[in-house]
């Protein structure tokens, strides 16, 4: 009886159970039934309304199976659900999805690593299906937080727990594919699902063991590798990830990673900070480039207070991710990177002077450590400025010079860089960094014309540093203007000043000059001149700073001297040589044997260019003669480490001195203008002297200088002479004076008949400037303001004091008083 009641019910159940029940065997070791299966999977097709039901019957056994922990029928359950979800494509698969999500969750919270494996099997499969309709209701929180958890498995077993970061990972990137080729895919770009993401998979890339290998364009790994490592597919999860990341959801796929590397301090060393970055870079658009580089701007403000070590992690990662940028579209960012990093170098600068000043009497290692980490981050700076402008395009990098030189901090100009605070050493390591910034930058510039590469608003306040008292500041300037007037990669072939025997084996690359080329030495060449003569007059000079000097002569002769040009190249040349014999600044000898040394290799090196015989003729003459009588007049010579200086020069020895007469006389067989070479060069004057912090040749003119007895006497010349009868006669001679003044006549309308127009202006500017300072200094001394009765005010120590002076004391004009 009991078996037909059995019987009775069995066939009272609806067919969907019964072709369900069917598909389960005895044994769950015989797995599928397929004939069954096959049957049941024909009844969904036929019957899709059906599909909802029968997926809620399976889900109903299926649970009742886990909780039993018949496991064999698990995989028998989810077997059956994986051919039903692949063989039904119909609007009425939605709610068998829900049955199905709902059995994947629940084998997902077992705590079963093979349960949790194939539920994950299971949803890739889902994932990798293109529905025809999109579904409003449907989420993937709990999936992507349980994906994320399974991601961090810390399982004993490692095999296990392999296996489970595996199955966690490519859950994640199911997750990711289904939400966006779902039309509601900005479901999961949400914070609080990106918080989970992308920790998860950077947790699992921190394992990799070669991160170098990586770190470049996405690579395809084998199949099998990609299996059995978490950190290969959870670096090519990583990259699919950002590579469907759209504009308005990029920062909140980036952010995450800046609070992984923070909570895991991945900044000192930053090896896996860089390689993430490479990977984003290399990832996501192009056109995004812009708001990754804005990111870690903004993460570098907030990181300002932190340690130099890890400022300088993050400012690596911005080098290496603007490397990548700047070959592309890099947006509105150009200017912030450049200002935010400017900000940066002062805040640096800042910090170091600081902890100077604050353990000044702590022990000298710890403030050394301190201060050589400040310089690590200093550099990072300057590396990264210097790189970024560099991989610009012209048009844009010629801005970017603009915008450093507008933030170099010059004595008497206001800036936007502010370093009133800093004080002199501060400002100088400013000046210094930012120098080197600018010659990064103007590295491999090739302008087609100097006033280009030169324009007014940029040549005045790159050549004020030069005036500087300082060496280093100098070299700095002269190296920057070497990498703008070399357009044909000559000054490797120019390096170091020497004598050189045949100037055709350098094989010098030139250009017919232009016309603009021409204007520009018309109108700044002067200027040029002038820097460089200044230049060689400072006592601080060295052996490089020489070099320097030479390069610059043997450059502008390359690329801007027309005839005009050489001619005022020589004078300048002639003006040196004076400049070292007659010693009116009193130069070390070291300086004026540089100076010098400096006009042969130049002179030597110019004779050779122009091809002139009779001119090439007289300099070898000269350094022949030298190197056999003064060879401490030769680089070659003077630059050794054991050079011993003469005591004095005598001005009268001609034949080791360049002479004018000889020059000119070789020119004007060769059809140059040679009449400028009989008027002697005089630097031009500008502001530029006053704003500088050496002395100005006003300032050397207007200033008495007392000399000291017994200091260079090897220089001075004896002027005593004995008073007589016949020395009184001549001095009251009226011819002799008449003689005089027409001689200074004839000189002075020689002068205005011969020389350039810019000297003449230079020399009337020169006066005018010297009678306003001499008057400025009368009236300061002559002008005073009245006495009050109500007194007047004193500040000492900080306050102010006034102090009242009786009528009865005051002096009145005469005029006043009645």
């Amino acid at each position: 009886l009991s078996a037909g009641v059995c019987c009775c019910c069995a066939a009272l159940r609806p067919r969907y159970k019964r072709l369900v029940d069917n598909i389960f065997p005895e044994d769950p070791k015989d797995g599928l039934v397929k004939a069954d299966m096959e049957k049941l999977t024909f009844y969904a097709v036929s019957a899709p309304e059906k599909l909802d039901r029968i997926g809620a019957y399976l889900a109903e056994r299926l649970s009742r199976d886990v909780v039993r922990h018949r496991y064999g029928y698990v995989l028998i359950a989810m077997e059956a659900l994986d051919q039903l979800l692949m063989a039904c494509h119909s609007q009425s698969i939605k709610p068998f999805v829900e049955s199905f999500l709902h059995m994947v969750a629940k084998l997902l919270e077992s705590g079963e690593p093979k349960l949790q494996v194939l539920g994950t099997n299971s949803f890739v499969k889902f994932a990798n299906i293109e529905e025809d309709t999109p579904s409003y209701h449907r989420r993937y929180d709990f999936f992507v937080s349980r994906f994320s958890a399974m991601c961090h498995s810390c399982d004993h077993d490692p095999e296990i727990q392999t296996e489970i970061r595996i199955a966690g990972i490519r859950g994640i990137q199911g997750v990711v594919r289904k939400t966006v080729n779902d039309e509601l895919r900005a479901t999961i770009w949400e914070p609080q699902h990106m918080d989970k993401i992308v920790p998860s998979l950077l947790f699992n890339m921190q394992k990799i063991e070669d991160i170098d290998s990586r770190t470049g364009p996405p690579s395809s790994p084998t199949g099998g590798e990609k299996e059995e490592n978490p950190a290969v597919l959870a670096e090519n999860c990583f990259r699919e990830l950002l590579g469907r990341a759209t504009y308005g959801n990029m920062n909140n796929a980036v952010r995450p990673v800046f609070a992984h590397l923070d909570h895991h301090r991945l900044w000192d060393p930053n090896e896996f900070a860089v390689s993430c970055f490479k990977i984003i870079m290399y990832s996501i658009q192009a056109q995004y480039s812009h708001h990754v580089i804005q990111e870690i701007l903004g993460h570098l403000d907030v990181r300002k207070r932190d340690s130099p070590r890890v400022r300088a992690g993050i400012i690596q990662v911005l080098l290496e991710a603007v490397a990548i940028a700047a070959k592309g579209s890099i947006g509105p960012t150009v200017l912030e990177v450049f200002n935010t990093l400017l900000k940066h170098l002062r805040i640096s600068v800042d910090f170091e002077l600081g902890d100077r000043r604050s353990s000044a009497g702590s022990a000298a290692f710890s403030t050394s450590s301190k201060e050589s980490e400040e310089r690590i981050v200093q550099n990072a700076i300057i590396q990264t400025i210097g790189f970024f402008g560099s991989n610009l395009p012209d048009y844009q990098r010629s801005e970017i010079m603009m915008f450093i030189m507008g933030k170099v901090p010059v004595l008497g100009t206001s800036q936007s860089l502010d370093t009133s605070h800093l004080g002199d050493l501060g400002t100088r390591r400013i000046q210094i960094m930012l120098l080197r910034s600018l010659l990064m930058v103007t590295s491999g510039y090739k302008a087609t014309t100097i006033t280009n590469a030169l324009p007014p608003p940029f040549l005045d306040p790159l050549l004020s540093p030069s005036l500087m008292e300082d060496s280093e500041l100098r070299q700095l300037v002269l190296e920057i203007l070497h990498n703008l007037i070399d357009r044909h990669d000559n000054r490797a072939k120019l390096r170091g000043i020497r004598i050189i025997p045949d100037v055709s084996d350098l094989k010098i690359k030139r250009d017919k000059i232009s016309r603009q080329d021409v204007s520009f030495m018309k109108k700044h060449g002067q200027q040029l001149y002038r820097h460089i003569y200044l230049g060689c007059k400072e006592e601080d000079n060295v052996q490089k700073n020489f070099e320097l000097l030479f390069t610059s002569l043997a450059l502008t002769t390359i690329e801007l001297a027309n005839e005009e040009v050489v001619i005022d190249l020589i004078r300048l040349a002639i003006a040196l040589q004076d400049l070292a014999i007659i010693n009116e600044d009193n130069l070390p000898m070291f300086n004026r044997c540089g100076v010098m040394a400096l006009v042969a290799a130049y002179l030597n090196f110019l004779s050779q260019m122009i091809a002139v015989p009779a001119f090439c003729q007289h300099v070898s003459k000269v350094i022949e003669t030298r190197s056999l009588e003064a060879s401490y007049f030769l680089p070659e010579t003077l630059f050794k480490d054991k050079c011993k200086l003469p005591k004095s020069l005598e001005k009268d020895e001609k034949n080791l001195f360049f002479l004018t007469n000889k020059i000119a006389e070789s020119l004007g067989g060769s059809g140059y203008s040679v009449e400028r070479l009989s008027v002697p060069y005089v630097p031009q004057v500008t502001d530029e002297d006053r704003l500088s912090r050496r002395k100005s040749i006003v300032d050397t003119v207007s200033i008495q200088v007392d000399i000291l007895p017994g200091n260079n006497t090897e220089d001075k010349v004896d002027n005593t002479e004995e008073i007589t009868f016949e020395a009184l006669k001549k001095a009251i001679d009226n011819n002799g004076l008449e003689e005089q003044e027409k001689e200074k006549r004839r000189l002075v309308i020689e002068k205005f008949q011969k020389a350039p127009f810019e000297e003449i202006a230079a020399q009337c500017e020169t006066k005018a400037n010297l009678l306003h300072d001499r008057l400025a200094q009368i009236l300061e001394l002559t002008i005073r303001p009245p006495p009050s009765p109500s007194g007047t005010m004193t500040i000492t120590a900080g306050h102010a004091h006034y102090q009242s002076v009786p009528v009865y004391e005051m002096k009145f004009p005469d005029l006043c008083v009645y």
